[in-house]
């Protein structure tokens, strides 16, 4: 399941969350972003349960966004115990998402 959060819930979900989370940050109006979508959906289903997936407007809440230096998106960002561990800028195949993702959390 992916969870939308906002600027005001940014911590609690994603730099509190006792399980590794992907931030996708991305805007209605981006095309990459939208083709994107997909991949981020099975991705949240075929891990369900070990990693966390939340998207994040950046136009409804800039705070989130420019806390991260996010200029281009889509951009996906692997936490771990509310650090960053790696940043993912761009429209990518899922098997490279999920390559990068497994290689950061060894599983």
């Amino acid at each position: 399941m992916v969870i939308h959060a906002t600027d005001l819930n940014f911590k609690e979900e994603v730099l509190n969350s006792d399980k590794p989370v992907l931030v996708d940050f991305w805007a209605t109006w981006c095309g990459p972003c939208k083709m994107l979508a997909p991949a981020i959906d099975s991705i949240a289903s075929k891990y369900d349960g070990k990693l966390k997936v939340v998207k994040v407007d950046v136009d409804q809440n800039p705070m989130s966004a420019n806390m991260f230096g996010i200029q281009s998106i889509p951009t996906l960002i692997l936490f771990n115990e509310g650090k960053a561990l790696g940043k993912i800028v761009g429209f990518r195949p899922e098997n490279q998402i999920e390559d990068a993702i497994k290689g950061a959390l060894n599983i």
